[in-house]
């Protein structure tokens, strides 16, 4: 598959992301920041990644460098299992 155009890194769609994020708030506190921003993009990870993985989670888990064990926590956690 040939790219048309070079996709952003994913740390810049994060900070687009997170300045949109501030710039919404108008002035308004933020709160419970990092929870937030880890709950958003943990779950499509792990999406994607059972998805490769063809939803085999010792493969997924060695995809992610975590524990098996750890993996399958974060699935429960997100209703994925």
């Amino acid at each position: 598959m040939t790219k048309t155009r070079q996709d952003p890194p994913l740390s810049k769609c994060v900070q687009r992301s997170l300045k949109a994020y501030f710039k919404d708030l108008n002035g308004e506190d933020a709160c419970d920041l990092y929870s937030m921003v880890i709950a958003e993009i943990e779950k499509p990870l792990l999406e994607v990644v059972m998805e490769q993985a063809e939803s085999n989670q010792t493969k997924a888990a060695q995809l992610l460098g975590i524990n098996r064990n750890t993996l399958r926590k974060k699935l429960k956690h997100y209703g994925l299992e």
